[in-house]
Order: structure tokens, then sequence, then C-alpha cells
């Protein structure tokens, strides 16, 4: 399950300078690879975990997400300066509450004469151009709706339940989208397992 709310967001750094750097950096990367694109990203501000039911016998993990985008992720967390965003805590949220920290998602896709599917990522793109990776990417905020928070928001339920659906379509979406095989032709093993049938 998911709590979304804009407590999870980033807080901005205290340090000005700093928090001009993120549009600095942006404007650069921009320059050396005009297609990079600020897309809106849900942000990880953390979990937990608590009992799903009365018997206490089953447990579930509640992501804690906010808004980010991806110009805030290149000008914070793959930032020269990314540690100075930074706080001393022994607390993840904490310590990262001035990072964008988008949440990403990826799959390990499985063939079905058992091979395992990993890319090369483009040269053109904004983080580990070249690199081999499973296939992954973001879960979209606006493919549930979402641009901005909104605060008279009036089916709560409603929207979290799509947010948590949008989790796994955002998964599938981008195998779909990487590899080029139709969403017809996978087989979820589990929840965070896909496979490839012929």
């Amino acid at each position: 399950c998911v709590r979304f709310d804009p407590s999870f967001d980033r807080i901005p750094h205290p340090d000005a300078s700093l928090e001009e750097s993120i549009g600095e950096i942006w404007n650069q990367r921009l320059q050396q690879n005009p297609s990079l694109y600020n897309g809106t990203k849900f942000r990880y501000g953390g979990h937990a975990l608590h009992r799903s039911d009365e018997s206490n016998q089953e447990y579930c993990v509640s992501l804690h997400l906010g808004l980010t985008d991806y110009r805030t992720f290149v000008g914070t967390n793959l930032s020269p300066l990314w540690e100075k965003f930074l706080v001393p805590s022994q607390d993840d949220s904490v310590c990262c509450q001035h990072m964008s920290n988008p949440l990403g998602n990826g799959a390990i896709v499985e063939t079905s004469d058992e091979k395992i599917i990993v890319l090369q990522r483009s040269n053109n793109v904004g983080e580990s151009p070249g690199h081999y990776v499973f296939p992954g990417g973001h879960s979209e905020p606006q493919e549930v709706g979402i641009l901005a928070h909104q605060n008279d928001e009036k089916d709560v339920a409603g929207l979290t339940e799509r947010i948590s659906d949008e989790m796994f379509d955002g998964i599938i979406r981008e195998v779909v989208e990487e590899t080029g095989v139709p969403a017809s032709s996978l087989v979820i093993k589990s929840s965070t397992q896909f496979a490839l049938h012929s």
C-alpha cells in the first residue's frame, strides 16, 4: 500500500546557493544533451511496516510517496555536490530530506529459454549512459492523473489505490517500452517477477 502526501516531498535546502545549483546543473546538462525531459516523478519519502489485518498475522509495507521531478533529481542525487544535500542522521528519510529521490522500478525478465534480458543504455541519457541494466524506469504520477498535490482530493482511497496500481503497471510499461515485447507476452510469476512466454 502507499501513503501519498506532501509531507513526503523534498524539503528545500536552507543554503540558497546550493538550491540555485539545482537549476544551474540542469541547464548545463540540457546544453550537453537537449533531449533531456523534466517529468514529474513519485518521490520515495520512506516506508513503514504495519499489520495488514486484525489477526495481527500479516504485515505489509507502506511506501511513503511525495512528488519530485527529473530536473531536481539531476540537480541533487546526480549532482557533483550531492553530499552537501545530505543531513547527518541515522534515519534515511531525514538524511535525504533535501534529495529528490525519485522512486524507480525495475524488472528481471526471464525468457522462455531461461535467459535474463539485460539492456545497454543509450549514450544519450541523463544517467548511466552506456551501462547495462535490467528493464526499468519510473512509475509516472501523470499516468494516474497527478500533476501536483491536490488539497481538495475527495476520493483519497481511490487515489491511493490508483497509485498502488501504478507501482506495478509502471514496471510492465517499462518492460514493454524498453524491450518491445507486448504486454500480452508477459507472464507475471509473482508481484515482482515477469517472464516471457511464447
